[in-house]
């Protein structure tokens, strides 16, 4: 799987996992150079505090659109650390 924003290649994997329809990439397989830390939590009952990244792409920002679990509730184990994608960001085979 990929993830493009931006028609730039910001993550790629065949281990993601699909979890209430979005596809968790593992942290390795991002493009770092693309992921700036936001300070922006959420709270998920069933999976915990999520952690969120701003892409910056050519000069571009999209805040917010990735997001991850660094800490996953137990239910949620299997993707910690693991990365997921929206606004606007394409995952596509």
């Amino acid at each position: 799987m990929k993830a493009v924003w931006k028609d730039t290649l910001i993550a790629e994997s065949n281990q993601t996992k699909i979890v209430e329809n979005n596809h968790y990439f593992p942290m390795e397989s991002i493009k770092c150079e693309f992921f700036k830390p936001s300070n922006t939590t959420t709270r998920c009952p069933g999976k915990g505090k999520a952690s969120y990244y701003n892409l910056e792409v050519e000069g571009k920002v999209n805040k917010e659109a990735a997001w991850h679990y660094p800490q996953a509730s137990h239910a949620a184990k299997p993707i910690e650390n693991y990365v997921a994608f929206w606004k606007g960001v394409t995952v596509k085979e």
